[in-house]
């Protein structure tokens, strides 16, 4: 298992699969999604992050940075 932070909040997030737990039986899961926002940026979030950017409109990198 591997993680990367999340570039709303800064937190470490475990992404699952790939050769980083080959060798194990261990099954979790992805806490987060890569994102290309309304503006063309990238994103990684975690989902408390995705939850947390506005419904009204399109979220951008300036939405992320209010994170």
């Amino acid at each position: 298992m591997t993680t990367r932070p999340c570039d709303g909040c800064g937190e470490d997030v475990s992404i699952a699969g790939g050769i980083a737990n080959i060798w194990t039986r261990e099954k979790r899961t992805t806490d987060g999604l890569a994102l290309e926002l309304a503006d063309g940026s990238d994103h990684f979030l975690c989902y408390d992050c995705i939850e947390r950017l506005p419904d009204e409109r399109e979220p951008t990198a300036d939405d992320v940075a209010d994170l």
